[in-house]
């Protein structure tokens, strides 16, 4: 067993694992820890506690401390300092003409270096640029172009459903998402209703996908010809969660086909419509 606390450092971000040391962090304590990039100041999500050792990967850097007010100010002071690097790099942007949208910027805590991150339609030139800001700002300058759903994570919005989007608000990371999800459970295959902000497949197709998986997995499909109490028949339609199908039943009388709707339960599946 190791001991370990999550520190995330973004809104709806992906938790990171460290060493606590012999600290007592509960959660919700700002810690100042050490990363890839350098220091950085975040907000424990999961306190103190143990878990197997193939849980997490070895090895782990410790926290360096718990937040001060000072270290508050710090944060604070690089967020304006943001801002300002923001306003620049637009300013920058016009004036080269360059064809990029300017999401975030992200000033390092240490200070040592600032994240701009940026969508494009394609891949950008910004050689000069990076100059210009290196000159402006004397710190280490790094762009990062991302795709439409991190820009969409990170800007936030409203999605069709009248909710903030689910990736700004508690989705870790994106899960693939495929047509095959839509049509599983039977929505409308236009673009314009299965689709997020972000012009993406909406993740909420994913929710359900395992639910719809298990019910459909013994499910007869449209156009099967099976057995009903009242004679067989070709299914029409299946409603997956309620395990209902639609069935034209064979009329023995031969008036034509009577509809009626049976549960999974009470028909039998005889073979395949041709």
């Amino acid at each position: 067993m190791v001991d370990i606390i999550g520190v995330r450092f973004k809104k709806a971000g992906k938790i990171y694992y460290f060493d606590p040391d012999d600290m007592d962090i509960q959660q919700g304590t700002p810690v100042i820890v050490e990363t890839a990039r350098g220091v950085e100041y975040g907000y424990t999500d999961i306190g103190r506690k143990s878990v197997e050792d193939d849980k997490v990967v070895q090895p782990l850097k410790k926290v360096i401390r718990i937040a001060t007010e000072e270290d508050a100010r710090q944060k604070d002071a690089n967020a304006l300092r943001g801002t300002e690097a923001f306003r620049i790099c637009l300013e920058k942007i016009k004036n080269h003409d360059m064809r990029m949208k300017l999401v975030e910027v992200e000033v390092t805590f240490d200070q040592n270096k600032i994240i701009f991150y940026f969508s494009a339609d394609g891949r950008v030139d910004f050689r000069e640029l990076v100059k210009e800001l290196a000159a402006v700002f004397r710190v280490r300058i790094e762009m990062r172009q991302i795709g439409v759903r991190d820009e969409a994570k990170i800007l936030n919005g409203i999605g069709i459903c009248g909710r903030p989007l689910c990736c700004a608000t508690f989705l870790n990371e994106f899960q693939p998402v495929s047509i095959k999800m839509a049509k599983e459970q039977n929505l409308s295959l236009n673009p314009t209703k299965i689709s997020g902000i972000c012009g993406r497949l909406m993740c909420c197709l994913k929710y359900e996908e395992d639910t719809y998986a298990f019910l459909t997995k013994d499910l007869p499909m449209a156009g099967d010809i099976v057995s009903t109490p009242d004679g067989s028949g070709e299914i029409l339609s299946v409603n997956v969660l309620r395990q209902v199908v639609k069935v034209a039943v064979r009329n023995k009388e031969g008036d034509g086909p009577v509809v009626g709707f049976y549960s999974i339960q009470e028909i039998q599946t005889e073979a395949k419509f041709s």
